[in-house]
């Protein structure tokens, strides 16, 4: 299901996690070859990307919300 990315933090790991509509988390890593996101590198790549949608596969999985 799309979600709108409403946000963005950093896990313990320093890697960047999106914050979506439905209040679940999802990463957005950057570690080409694999995964090429360099938006995700600086805030005004991650601030370009705020309302913009990912699918989240937690909602697809009807698990709970990982905030409030």
């Amino acid at each position: 299901m799309q979600q709108h990315i409403v946000g963005f933090h950093q896990d313990n790991e320093r890697h960047w996690v999106a914050e979506l509509e439905c209040g679940h988390n999802q990463h957005v890593r950057h570690k080409p070859p694999w995964i090429n996101r360099p938006w995700v590198t600086t805030p005004q790549g991650r601030n370009r990307m705020l309302g913009r949608t990912l699918n989240c596969k937690k909602c697809d999985s009807g698990a709970p919300p990982d905030r409030p």
